[in-house]
Formats: structure tokens, sequence, C-alpha cells
């Protein structure tokens, strides 16, 4: 049917505009993290001689950033700045692509995966880092430092690109509250498990053993609830009336 057409077309035109905006926001995003690590790892050698030239850990505290000169305080500023707009400008391109607000939140999560592995992807090409998907990284400082091994953003950001072409190919999943609610809860919960550890990692420890089990039970509760929305009667109506 020509409609049909025109609807696959669209949404293949959007989902090519969403990973190649996420692939190369990737690599800027990695270009920064390149030149961040240039400006701290001579403050982290100061400070640990004995760690190894790619150890993110024991992180620098504010009171050593302070130390090692005022611009610094103010770099950190620029950095929680700088991540809040990257959210911004994640959330702006899903926001051009989409014609609803169901189709907003699927691009969204597509545009966020994309980005996620493409950074990680990049960092390894450009400073051969991480070493492994076992290494741990510092994710976000928003609002707590978040702290992890890469294999668990990495499973965060394949399971919303997976979920968001899955709502995107439906024309957004129509759910209820309360499958928003448990969407939103374990998306809650997966956060609580990269901020744990939060005041020894903030303080200058080593990170604990990661929080597996919250993890896991925040994607298993998080993946429930959108395959329970994909199942809303809803859904199928709305299918009735594509808006693409």
């Amino acid at each position: 049917m020509p409609g049909q057409k025109i609807h696959t077309e669209s949404m293949r035109r959007a989902v090519a505009a969403l990973f190649l905006f996420g692939i190369s926001f990737g690599y800027v995003e990695a270009a920064v993290v390149a030149y961040l690590r240039a400006i701290y790892d001579p403050i982290r050698q100061r400070i640990h001689p004995e760690r190894g030239p790619n150890d993110l850990f024991p992180l620098i505290t504010s009171q050593q950033l302070a130390d090692a000169g005022p611009e610094n305080a103010r770099r950190l500023v620029t950095e929680i700045g700088r991540e809040a707009a990257t959210m911004v400008m994640l959330a702006a391109v899903a926001l051009a692509v989409a014609r609803s607000l169901h189709q907003w939140i699927a691009a969204f999560a597509i545009v966020f995966g994309v980005w996620d592995i493409s950074f990680y992807a990049f960092l390894k090409l450009l400073i051969h880092w991480p070493d492994s998907l076992a290494t741990w990284d510092i994710l976000f400082l928003i609002p707590l430092p978040w702290v992890g091994p890469v294999w668990a953003p990495i499973l965060v950001a394949a399971t919303m690109i997976v979920c968001g072409l899955i709502s995107l190919r439906l024309g957004g999943v129509r759910g209820t509250p309360l499958h928003w609610a448990g969407v939103l809860a374990g998306a809650v919960v997966i956060m609580i498990a990269f901020v744990w550890d939060f005041r020894n990692t903030s303080a200058g420890g080593f990170p604990n053993p990661f929080n597996w089990p919250l993890f896991l039970v925040g994607e298993a509760l998080g993946i429930s609830a959108f395959l329970a929305a994909v199942r809303n009667p809803r859904l199928r109506e709305s299918q009735k009336r594509p808006d693409w």
C-alpha cells in the first residue's frame, strides 16, 4: 500500500539519522575524553605515582583537584555543564525525527544507546582504552558519580537500542501509567546500582565489587514493563492510525 510504503521509508530515514548522529557524536565525546585524560593524567600521576597510565581509580577528590589549581575546579563545573548539554542534544535530535511523545522516547533511547556504544568504540581506537569490557569507568557526574565496569553501560545501551527500535517500528509504544512506572522504576534501580559506591569512590577509594544483582533487577524490571506495554491492547488500536 502507498501509505505503508511512505510510513516505512519515513521510519528508515529517522533511524538512519539517529544512528548517524549517535555514531558521530560518540566520536566527539571520545575526543573530548581524550583531551581530558591529557589534562588530568599528570595530576593523577603526581597524586598516585603507583597507578598505571590507563587506571581511572582512585579518582581525584574534589580537594585534590582544588589543590592542583583553581582552574581545575572551573573545569569540573564546565564538565558537568557539558554532560547536561549532551543529554539535551540527544533529546533534541530525537525530538527532530519524532512526531509524538511516544516516538520521541523511542528515538531518544536509540540515539542514546548508539552514542554510548560508539563512544567506547572510538575511545578504544583513539587511546586504546578500555583494556576490556571489565574495565571500570566513571560514567556521569550528575547528580553523583556513576561508576561501573564497561559491561554495564554497554548492556544498558544495547537494551535501549533494541527497545527503541521495537517501539519506533510500532509507531511508539502506548503504555499505561503502570507500564511507564515499571520502566522508570527499572531505570532508577539501575542508576542506584551505578551510584551505590559513590561515597567510597568520591573519597578516593578503589571501587568495591559492582552491585550486579541490583543492576540486573533493574534491567529485568524495565524490560518486563516494556514488553508488557508492547502487548497492551491500546498499542494495537493505535497501530491502525500510523503517525509517521
